[in-house]
């Protein structure tokens, strides 16, 4: 995101003055511009959010979400987890608070200068972790808690929030699209009572229990957000061949479309 610094006197504007759709942060009472995503920033910042989206733990998640803890200030994120679903709106709707973690994504052309006060902004105003994912040079993450030096994790490395997510996130994962969805799969499975694809294997697999099987095909095609009609669930209900089932299990977790699963 490419950023005018603001200046540091207080500024003569207020988020109130600011609406849903404008193209302004405020720092201090000073607007800073924020220009649209290329394309090399927008694709992992949809991987992003969807990942900390998937989280068992997470209730609410936002891109570009604005928020106003005082008046002179109105930050948003490329992606927030925020501590409550519908928190009330303050002036302008904007969300009154800071975000417990917040995730930018820093392309080409970012403005150094402006992460540093927007960075410095979230933390005054009780963000406890912001990671910077650089998709410049080599892959690697910056994490800022407050009070704390920063640190920078690379490929292999994993992030935690602990209190605000359940589960580590690979650094890999906030730039890989298919290290992101084994890891999107894995936090819905959660989110179902199914520590893993492993464990939801194991709840058909005893004995050839076809009616087990079936569930846990429904349960992974609910899960990676496939609606299932009622001919398809009828034809998954009535089959009796776990050997067929199992195969589409299988396909399932790796399905996008509902297309093709039954060719497996």
């Amino acid at each position: 995101m490419s950023n005018r610094q603001p200046n540091p006197e207080q500024g003569p504007f207020r988020a109130d003055q600011l609406r849903d759709g404008d193209r302004y942060e405020l720092s201090n009472g000073h607007p800073i511009y924020c220009a649209p995503s290329g394309r090399d920033h927008a694709g992992p910042n949809a991987t992003g959010a969807a990942l900390l989206d998937s989280d068992p733990d997470v209730q609410w998640t936002g891109v570009d979400a604005g928020y106003s803890p005082d008046p002179g200030t109105l930050r948003a994120p490329d992606v927030s987890v925020a501590s409550l679903t519908g928190v009330p709106g303050g002036d302008g709707g904007w969300i009154p608070e800071a975000p417990p973690l917040a995730l930018e994504y820093a392309a080409r052309g970012q403005d150094e200068a402006n992460l540093r006060t927007k960075i410095a902004d979230l933390l005054a105003h009780g963000t406890r972790l912001v990671w910077v994912v650089r998709l410049i040079g080599p892959r690697r993450v910056e994490v800022h808690a407050p009070g704390q030096p920063m640190q920078t994790l690379g490929v292999g490395q994993v992030l935690l929030a602990p209190g605000i997510l359940r589960n580590p996130v690979p650094v890999a994962a906030l730039f890989d699209r298919a290290a992101a969805q084994d890891m999107i799969l894995r936090n819905l499975l959660q989110r179902r009572g199914y520590a893993d694809l492993d464990a939801i294997r194991e709840a058909g697999r005893e004995e050839g229990r076809e009616e087990g099987l079936a569930d846990a095909i429904l349960t992974l095609l609910s899960a990676r957000g496939l609606a299932v009609d009622d001919p398809t669930r009828e034809r998954l209900r009535s089959t009796r061949d776990p050997e067929r089932l199992r195969a589409w299990l299988l396909a399932a977790a790796q399905a996008d479309t509902l297309a093709g699963l039954f060719d497996a």
